[in-house]
């Protein structure tokens, strides 16, 4: 019998679905793949910073001081009623770090910052930024002394270096995924991130911080009027059209407010401390070549 070749149909070699779907099936799980790394990286970091020693920490403030003092437009040579302004703050924030039973080994350093940004924020080595904006919403002490404490209450529980070791480990895992680990990008990122990375804190963390600054409050003064203050201003322009920049660091919802009055120490009788007299004369339209 003669051998003749089988007739092969149309199509035979050609798949019928498309051919970018193993392409982007693929690229999902790569992408997966990497998300799923650099959580666990996150989570490893945010675990073993912890164990950084605080004068270390300190150390790496001191590398980004500099910056920090650009970044905010801080005043090179204070003028006397910067001074007094911060003198007063480094005051109220010492004893509500003898308040909240700081370890002596980690000291706070206030830093008053010049402009009309309605803020306050932590950073490495137990520095404390608070804006002059925020200051002029101040009704009494006691609402300042929250936003301090809350503050204190961060570095007390390392945020700002478990912040910070979360967010270079996930930066330099990108950058080595992208090929562009080289030294001086690597420094360069190591450098901003350090700088800011603790304006990210987590929910937890937040929540945390407002947890050991009531507490602070009512070991300091007896009560904790006002320290739900704070949240009410924030509150009120949350909708408005130049949200305060304390709003993007510090997430405010009625469970925070709702945690302050329902607290204990709520049912106390207390009366505020106001602000000292001079303080009002002081924050006077600003003058940053003073």
């Amino acid at each position: 019998m003669k051998y003749k070749n089988p007739k092969i149909p149309e199509g035979i070699n050609v798949s019928k679905e498309h051919p970018l779907k193993d392409f982007f099936a693929m690229l999902i799980g790569v992408i997966a793949a990497i998300l799923i790394v650099i959580v666990i990286l996150s989570f490893i970091a945010e675990y073993m910073v912890r164990f950084i020693p605080f004068e270390v920490e300190q150390a790496l403030a001191e590398r980004f001081q500099q910056s920090t003092a650009s970044q905010f437009n801080q005043v090179s040579n204070p003028s006397n009623r910067h001074q007094q302004i911060e003198q007063y703050l480094q005051q109220l924030a010492n004893q509500l770090a003898k308040a909240q039973s700081l370890p002596e080994d980690m000291p706070i350093t206030i830093h008053y910052i010049e402009t009309e940004e309605v803020n306050a924020l932590a950073t490495l080595g137990g520095h404390i930024m608070i804006f002059r904006g925020l200051l002029e919403k101040m009704p009494n002490e006691n609402a300042l002394a929250m936003v301090i404490a809350h503050e204190i209450a961060h570095i007390h529980n390392r945020d700002p270096i478990v912040a910070m070791g979360r967010g270079v480990t996930v930066s330099i895992a990108l950058l080595a995924i992208m090929g562009a680990g080289d030294g001086a990008v690597s420094q360069q990122l190591i450098n901003q991130v350090g700088l800011l990375t603790s304006l990210n804190f987590s929910r937890q963390h937040e929540e945390e911080a407002d947890a050991l600054a009531i507490q602070t409050l009512d070991r300091h003064y007896g009560h904790i009027k006002s320290a739900d203050t704070i949240f009410k201003i924030f509150m009120e322009q949350e909708n408005s059209l130049n949200p305060p920049a304390f709003l993007s660091t510090h997430p405010l919802n009625e469970r925070r407010i709702k945690k302050v009055t329902q607290h204990p120490s709520s049912k106390k009788a207390g009366t505020n401390k106001p602000l000292p007299s001079w303080m009002s004369d002081l924050l006077q339209p600003l003058n940053l070549q003073n």
